[in-house]
Formats: structure tokens, C-alpha cells, sequence
């Protein structure tokens, strides 16, 4: 079925075996053997158990919690593939770390979105499957080319299914307005969006709330939740200015520390998840949508080279 770009092998890391295993499922192939485990001293150590000469390899690690563990895991299997005569080698990461410091904001800081992708095509990389890049413009710190699908689409779905009247869509941050504006226009709903500041203590702190939420079922749509903070203030925000019911619809479930827990006690009617990172816990009022479909239907468009854009195109 694959023979464009000679043998599609799909190869799994330790950080989303679920997700690898149902796409390889929607592929209809086998996931690839590999050996993922730890010398004494902890060091990764790797080694691909089956012949990957001149096939069409991806490698799919999201560079989630133990972030440190998984990048490293992601960069010797990259290595492991180009160094076995793979043809071509895309790491499919549907959450990419280390993507929040992309700029010096103050003197003396890294670039580490930068320095992350250079790493990876350094390691041998040939492009970059992912899911909702932190901001668009990181596929720019890429020297290979980057596929960065979108998961507006499949929250659109998810909505529409609920049947839901007299919807907004509001972006909790400025920076997040163009991903909330895409999902507004497949749902026919108006946008908004929160003007928010970080505080010298790293709180997320509210200034304005802009578009007439009153009397609206809002959505707020982001690409992550790390602690919760963000979406807390957004929540309450809207609430108070006499939003009827509120969603949340987010990417990425990085819930560091008590995220789950600050999540359950908030007046939600649902928590819109997808399964780019592994959820051990979920909240009763958190539902996991899967992105396989999707990163699977775009694996076979990258492989036969057929246009990967036309999936979120609205």
C-alpha cells in the first residue's frame, strides 16, 4: 500500500504508546519493533529490532513529562533510524516542549524552541509532524520542513455533536486569538478573547474581558493547560460576566502539579482534551478526544507526498 517513498515503518517511544498503537491500527500496519530501555547508570539506550534500510520511518514521541527523558529518548531514535539507512526519517511529535521560551523577553535567556529544533534535525530529522505549535511562527526555527496540524477541526466536530445554541469562542490569551478564530468561523460564532498579564509572581491576572459574553455558552479554546491558573481566571471571568455555560477545549493535557484537581472544582460543563500526552488521571468532567484519526491520515499524506494542509483548511 506505501511504496512512495519506499516502506512506511512506524516507530513508537515510551511517552504515548497508546496513541502509536491506535494509529498504526487506522494505518493498518504493525508498529515497528524497537528496544527502549536504560543502561545501569540511566542513560537511554536504544536499538531498532527491525530492518528500516530505505523505508519511510516515523518516530512518534511527544516530548511530555519527564520532558528531559523523552526529548533525549526522541534524538537517539532519530539517530538509531538515519544511522540504520532509513530514507527519510520525521519525528512525529504532537506535543512539542520546550516551545514557551521562543524569545528573549530579558537579557540572558535561551532560546530554547531554537535550540530544540536544531537538535533535532542535528540528530537527523528530515521534518516535523505536531500538533498545535505553542505559536505558528516556531515552524520558522525549523531548518526542515514542519507539518503543524491543528485541532480546531476536531473540537469543531466534538461541539457540533452537542448540538449546542448561541456558542462563543474565547481565547483565553492574546497570542491564541488566531487558533480561536478558525474554530469560530467552522461553528458560525462569534470570537473573543481575554487581555491578560502575568504578574512579578507568575500569576495569570485578567484586565479585560473583550466581546459581550452575557447570555452565551462560551468555549474557551487553548493549546495547553500546564497548571490551570490561566483557564481558572478565564472561567471565572466569563462567568461573572453572565456567560450561561462554559466549556474549555484544549490540545494539550500538560496538567503540572494540581491542574486536575483545580479543574474539577471549576463551573464547567465539560473539559475537551485530546490525547497528544497521556492523562493518568482524568477529573469527571474531562473527556479525551482522539488525534489519531488525524495524525494517521496525515502520515499517509506526507508518505504518498500529497498536501497535509488541506486537513485544517477552512
Amino acid at each position: 500500500m506505501f511504496e512512495r517513498e519506499g516502506p512506511i515503518k512506524l516507530l513508537s517511544g515510551t511517552a504515548n504508546r497508546a496513541l502509536s498503537e491506535d494509529i498504526a491500527r487506522h494505518l493498518g500496519i504493525a508498529l515497528t519493533a524497537a528496544d527502549v530501555g536504560r543502561f545501569a547508570n540511566g542513560e537511554i539506550r536504544i536499538r531498532i529490532l527491525d530492518n528500516v534500510r530505505g523505508c519511510d520511518v516515523f518516530i512518534l514521541q511527544p516530548t511530555s513529562f519527564p520532558v528531559n527523558d523523552n526529548l533525549m529518548e526522541l534524538l537517539l531514535l532519530i539517530d538509531a533510524a538515519r544511522r540504520a539507512s532509513a530514507r527519510r526519517v520525521t519525528a512525529v511529535t504532537p506535543f512539542y516542549g520546550y516551545s514557551r521560551q521562543d524569545r528573549k523577553e530579558r537579557g540572558r535567556e535561551p532560546i530554547s524552541a531554537k535550540l530544540v529544533a536544531n537538535l533535532m534535525a542535528t540528530a537527523g530529522a528530515h521534518r516535523l509532524l505536531t500538533i498545535d505549535l505553542h505559536m505558528p511562527q516556531l515552524q520558522g526555527f525549523f531548518d526542515i520542513p514542519v507539518d503543524n496540524l491543528q485541532s480546531a477541526p476536531t473540537f469543531a466536530t466534538a461541539l457540533r455533536k452537542k448540538e449546542l445554541d448561541n456558542l462563543m469562542i474565547v481565547s483565553p490569551d492574546a497570542r491564541g486569538v488566531h487558533r480561536a478564530r478558525q474554530m469560530a468561523k467552522m461553528l458560525a460564532a462569534p470570537l473573543g478573547f481575554i487581555d491578560k498579564r502575568i504578574t512579578e509572581l507568575g500569576m495569570p491576572e485578567v484586565v479585560h474581558v473583550i466581546g459581550n459574553v452575557k447570555n452565551r455558552r462560551v468555549v474557551i479554546l487553548d493549546d495547553l493547560i500546564d497548571t490551570g491558573k490561566t483557564v481558572a481566571r478565564a472561567v471565572q471571568s466569563v462567568s461573572h460576566l453572565g456567560a450561561t455555560a462554559v466549556y474549555v477545549a484544549a490540545t494539550h493535557p500538560v496538567l503540572s502539579g494540581s491542574a486536575t484537581a483545580l479543574l474539577s472544582q471549576l463551573p464547567l460543563e465539560d473539559i475537551l482534551l485530546t490525547d497528544t500526552i497521556p492523562i493518568a488521571d482524568l477529573s469527571p468532567n474531562m473527556h479525551i478526544i482522539s488525534m489519531a484519526p488525524l495524525l494517521a491520515e496525515a502520515i499517509m499524506r506526507i508518505h504518498e507526498n500529497l498536501s497535509v494542509s488541506s486537513l485544517f483548511d477552512v
